[in-house]
């Protein structure tokens, strides 16, 4: 499954993850933004330096879901994804062009250029390519997440994201060992 452009958290190399989560989101839905306030900020504690998380689109709810991706991969741009993705979940009635447009100032953004990115969509083909390949992957609902592939629905409780981390190190692990020469 294909990550490459996508804003990533964690460990910083790709193929230095033990565990790679993918989650595709929409910025109005608020299952998303509990699993990001409630259990994210915990998994990448508990886990550093053994996950990496990317965020992918899958704006289906409302029209502001699709506007709030732009806003975010403009926001990207400027190296500022994160900061505007933990301000579209803290701002869900927000999701509108005047918002974005003081998010983007409060964020030191540079604003001619997220204004010209945003009102000209440009990555309009980015979050069109994220849902296309979230519906080739059966998604319905968010937040779905891939696991090192492994599919898991819904704001699960931190437990259940725990126990398919802990056995997909462990499989790491027992998989580092057979490799060792004896």
């Amino acid at each position: 499954m294909e990550e490459k452009g996508n804003p990533a958290k964690g460990v910083a190399n790709a193929a230095d993850a033990l565990v790679t989560i993918i989650e595709f989101g929409d910025f109005r839905c608020s299952y998303c933004r509990r699993f990001n306030d409630e259990t994210l900020p915990t998994l990448l504690d508990t886990y550093d330096g053994q996950i990496r998380y990317v965020f992918r689109d899958y704006p289906i709810l409302t029209t502001e879901s699709l506007q709030a991706a732009l806003a975010a991969e403009c926001a990207h741009d400027q190296d500022k994804f994160w900061e505007f993705h933990d301000w579209a979940y803290a701002n869900q009635n927000a999701l509108n062009r005047d918002g974005f447009l003081i998010i983007a100032e409060n964020l030191e953004m540079d604003i001619p250029q997220f204004t010209t990115c945003f009102d000209g969509q440009i990555y309009n083909q980015e979050v069109s390519t994220d849902f296309t390949d979230g519906q080739a992957l059966g998604i319905t609902g968010t937040p779905t997440f891939f696991i090192n592939g492994k599919i898991l629905v819904g704001a699960q409780p931190l437990v259940t994201f725990q126990q398919v981390i802990d056995a997909e190190l462990a499989l790491a692990s027992s998989s580092e060992a057979t490799a060792e020469p004896t």
